[in-house]
């Protein structure tokens, strides 16, 4: 008995003590009354054969949305070195700021959706140098156009730059570059400057420093080619624990959100309505007020597959609990 104690002694403490802290965070993170948007990219739209236009137009009039992030990738928006084509762009802002609905473009070269860095042909043969100065030209000449529109909430400054190894044709995260896109976009616009990184496999400390929105991806389940399709084995409480620990070493940033929510599979993953739901839930009690939730150009992919129970439920996050 002696030896078996001396066996089960740690694991057990250890446990008791998880089991404690677990029981304890359950009852101070409560569920908090969560305001929703969504992450939109015509680009991605139009991958799933969808008319993006139409589409766009039945996420603000028919789902009601009032946050909206959108994409304004760099290969789109010039194509060539002297050529620039805001079309997207116009579009999106203008029917957004038609309704009221609030707006943060993404902006740089690192942006939503695989490949993540979206450079144009003629960018990709320059010295790392000279393609940094062609980013600063393009965010500078996006900010400028669009620093008057009302719709404008905030400026995204590109998506998860730290993340290293996600994403394909990626220079190396280079932190003085990203401080002058942030300082550049300053000194053209006073709207929050948001910065994003991984919820679970990012540090957040540089993104939080220089940012003044901060925000955390939130996947649940994910593939790894080592692993396979696995969940994160993290409680709710652990990206607000995560956030006030990171906010001590970038007191400037005020407010933690959820920049993008898991609303659709990981690749070929099978994901259901019941998914959706349990997300939203886990969602509400890390205790973040805001979340822009992923996927909605699969939603409406799936309702022309004769799956609507997507788009039915999401209604009823943003119709009834969003109401002006």
């Amino acid at each position: 008995m002696g030896s078996f104690w001396k066996i089960i002694k740690y694991p057990l403490i250890v446990l008791i003590v998880v089991v404690s802290i677990n029981a304890v965070a359950e009852k101070v993170y409560l569920p908090v009354r969560m305001q929703s948007g969504v992450s939109f990219s015509p680009a991605y739209a139009r991958y799933l054969k969808l008319d993006w236009q139409k589409t766009y137009l039945q996420i603000l009039d028919d789902l009601k949305v009032k946050n909206l992030r959108i994409t304004g990738y760099w290969d789109i928006v010039q194509p060539k070195p002297d050529q620039y084509n805001f079309t997207e762009l116009d579009y999106m802002l203008s029917e957004a700021g038609k309704r009221g609905v609030r707006v943060i473009p993404v902006l740089g070269v690192k942006q939503p959706r695989w490949p993540e860095c979206h450079i144009p042909v003629w960018a990709r043969s320059l010295t790392v140098a000279d393609r940094q100065q062609k980013i600063l030209e393009f965010v500078q000449r996006v900010v400028k156009r669009y620093r008057n529109y009302s719709a404008i909430e905030g400026w995204q400054v590109e998506n998860e730059p730290f993340l290293s190894f996600f994403g394909q044709g990626c220079d190396a995260p280079d932190k003085n570059f990203l401080k002058k896109e942030v300082e550049l976009v300053k000194g053209l616009s006073n709207k929050p400057i948001i910065m994003t990184d991984s919820g679970e496999l990012g540090s957040w400390v540089p993104s939080m420093q220089l940012s003044d929105i901060f925000g955390a991806t939130l996947y649940r389940r994910v593939y790894d080619k080592n692993l396979g399709y696995f969940t994160f084995p993290l409680p709710a409480y652990f990206y607000s624990i995560k956030s006030n620990i990171t906010r001590i070493f970038a007191p400037e940033n005020k407010k933690t959100i959820i920049a993008e929510l898991q609303a659709e599979p990981w690749l070929q993953q099978f994901f259901t309505v019941q998914d959706f739901k349990a997300n939203v839930e886990f969602a509400r009690k890390t205790g973040f007020d805001t979340s822009y939730l992923w996927g909605v150009e699969w939603w409406f992919f799936m309702a022309a597959q004769g799956h609507p129970e997507y788009l039915d439920y999401a209604k009823t996050l943003f119709v009834d609990k969003q109401a002006d």
